[in-house]
Formats: structure tokens, C-alpha cells, sequence
């Protein structure tokens, strides 16, 4: 009777919503599974490669102790558990992080340039690695550096807040204030370099260069869990920052304290951004590049570009850590360096389809 009842209308807009959770359930799906395939293949291929068999028996007796019978060696085990599995999962996080971030700056400030590096953020997490691994040695053991790298970025942090405060908080005064704090931490780091123990060198150009040979099963928890805070909050408040994104007097009229909002946006930001480089050095063009490929794809809608971001984040820095450890093995290319190469060119490539 219900159904017979019902006006065209009604019916129709009931199929409309049904044919959109049908789309919504299936690109889930799709992002699941595609996903799933990324993180496998960023455990079962390297050095030394892996069945994918192998690879998720493994896993499944670590999870599940004794569902299945071991048929590997105590050294594939290591690897896979030990070694790239903690690898793959803190790219994965560490990706989502940048490109989260650069969907977020971009929009907020109106500047498709902004990414996390103008916060002056990596700045001062690479200013606290270098003191770190040059002056204080592992005086903490291995979280020295990451504790040392998350300070640098706190400090970083606080200071462009406090420079901005200063200035007024607008979005080009924002960005204006991240480029000053940058230059100024890289200079004094640059000093320490020049000043410090010539045989550590190597290490430090590394480090500032990106790796994510510091993953740790034990050290995942931080980076995870601020990731998916910051994640969480951010997709609430997209559509305040899609009226933030149309212009100060729009977000005015619609009732959202600007001045307030965007300050706390930028230090959400700067946070994430400092968490992430504290386990993974400085990695560049992450934050730039994946927004604009969304919003490619999918619009300008914040909504959608948010959780997007850190998506496709997290699949292309599993995927760019992936051919770091590949191209030159057994020796682990800085991924700084894959993601510049692929970036830029990817990024050129999209400017030239935009034009």
C-alpha cells in the first residue's frame, strides 16, 4: 500500500538516494581493495622479494597465533613483520598527513602553492634532528631523533603562531609568516651542519632528505593517532572551511569567527605536519601535488577532497617508498628524492591539462 501511495517524486528521489549509497558502498569498496593491493605490494616486493602468499601468512600468525602453520624462514619472517610491514603502514600514515595538510592550507589560505613546508614546520623538525644526531647524541636511545625532530616542529610551530599573531592572521600573512620562520630555522640548521661532526653529515642529509627507515611497531601509535583526530575533525568542519576557501566576508556572514577559525586551523595543521616529520625526516611535494589530483577528480569540495587527500596521500607515498627501495638496492634511496622527481613532473603535467 505504501509503495502504491507514494508520489513520483518520492519514488524517484528514494531511487536517486539508493543508486548514490549503491556509488558511495562501491567506491569504498574499490578504495579497500585498491588499498589492500598497495600495501602488499609495498611488503612482497624489494631487495629481497616475498610471495604474497607468504607475505599474508605471516601476518595472519602474528594477528592470529596459530592459525597457520609455519612454512618460511625466521629471516622472512623478520622481514615482512620486523621490517617492512611497520614500513609501508608509516608511509601510509605519513602520506595521508602531508597530503591532508596541503588540501587543507590551499584552501584556507587560496594559494594552490601552499603545502606544509611553508608552515615552516619541516623546518624546524629537520632543526631538531640535526641537534639530535650532530650535538646530543642518542641521549634517549632510538626516539631521540623523532623527539628531538617533534620539538623542532613545535617550536616551529609556536613561533609562526606568534609571528602571525602579530601580523594580523590573515591567509597571505599566514603563509608570509611560515616562509620567514622557515628561513630562519634552515639557516641555523644549515650552521650546525657547518659546525658539527663532519662524519655525521651523511646522516643528517638523509634524514633531511626523507626516510622512514625509524618504523617502529611500538613508535606507530603517535603518528596514527593524531592522523586520524586530525582526519576525524577536519572532514566535520569541511564546509566551514569551503566558506573560508570562498572568502573572509562569506564565512563572516555565515557566522564563523574567521579570525579564530583559521588560526586553529593552522595549528591542527602545523601539529600533524610536525608529528609526521618527526618520524620521517622532510619529505617534499606530497602536500602540493596529491590535492591538486583530487580536486582533478573530484571537485573543489572540501567534503570530498579532505578524505580524498589522505587517501591517495597514503597510496602514493607506499608507492614512492616502494621504488626508493627498489631502484638502488640494497641501498634505500632518500624517498625526498622520488617524491621531487615524480612530483614535479606529475605536477607540470597537471598544470599543462589545467591551461
Amino acid at each position: 500500500m505504501l509503495a502504491e501511495d507514494a508520489s513520483p517524486g518520492a519514488v524517484a528521489v528514494s531511487r536517486l538516494a539508493s543508486a548514490r549509497a549503491l556509488k558511495v558502498g562501491l567506491g569504498l569498496l574499490a578504495a579497500v581493495l585498491l588499498l589492500a593491493v598497495t600495501i602488499t605490494a609495498g611488503v612482497s616486493l624489494g631487495s629481497a622479494p616475498i610471495p604474497v602468499v607468504t607475505v599474508w601468512s605471516i601476518v595472519a600468525s602474528k594477528l592470529v597465533p596459530g592459525s597457520v602453520e609455519a612454512f618460511w624462514s625466521a629471516g622472512r619472517e623478520s622481514i615482512v613483520w620486523d621490517v617492512r610491514l611497520p614500513r609501508v603502514i608509516l608511509a601510509g600514515f605519513v602520506g595521508a598527513g602531508l597530503a591532508l595538510t596541503g588540501a587543507v592550507l590551499q584552501s584556507v589560505t587560496r594559494n594552490p602553492l601552499a603545502d606544509p613546508h611553508l608552515l615552516g614546520v619541516s623546518s624546524g623538525g629537520a632543526l631538531g634532528a640535526i641537534i639530535a644526531l650532530l650535538h646530543t647524541g642518542l641521549i634517549l636511545g632510538l626516539a631521540t631523533v623523532p623527539l628531538f625532530a617533534f620539538a623542532g616542529a613545535l617550536l616551529a610551530t609556536l613561533l609562526v603562531a606568534y609571528v602571525s599573531r602579530v601580523l594580523g592572521s590573515s591567509a597571505d600573512r599566514l603563509v608570509l609568516a611560515g616562509v620567514a620562520v622557515a628561513f630562519v630555522l634552515t639557516s641555523i640548521g644549515n650552521l650546525m651542519i657547518f659546525l658539527g661532526d663532519p662524519r655525521a653529515t651523511h646522516t643528517v642529509i638523509f634524514w633531511m632528505l626523507g626516510g622512514l627507515g625509524l618504523a617502529q611497531w611500538t613508535q606507530l601509535v603517535y603518528p596514527g593517532v593524531v592522523l586520524f583526530l586530525s582526519l576525524g575533525w577536519l572532514s566535520i568542519r569541511a564546509r566551514e572551511i569551503n566558506a573560508l576557501a570562498m572568502g573572509d566576508e562569506t564565512a563572516m556572514t555565515l557566522g564563523i569567527p574567521v579570525r579564530r577559525f583559521r588560526l586553529t586551523l593552522f595549528i591542527v595543521t602545523a601539529l600533524l605536519t610536525g608529528v609526521m616529520v618527526a618520524f620521517s625526516g622532510a619529505i617534499g611535494f606530497v602536500g602540493l601535488m596529491v590535492p591538486h589530483f583530487v580536486r582533478l577528480l573530484a571537485g573543489s569540495d572540501n567534503v570530498r577532497v579532505i578524505p580524498l587527500s589522505a587517501f591517495f596521500g597514503a597510496l602514493t607515498l607506499i608507492l614512492a617508498d616502494l621504488v626508493a627501495r627498489v631502484i638502488m638496492a640494497p641501498e634505500d634511496m632518500p624517498i625526498g628524492v622520488v617524491t621531487g622527481l615524480v612530483g614535479g613532473i606529475a605536477f607540470v603535467a597537471i598544470l599543462k591539462r589545467r591551461a
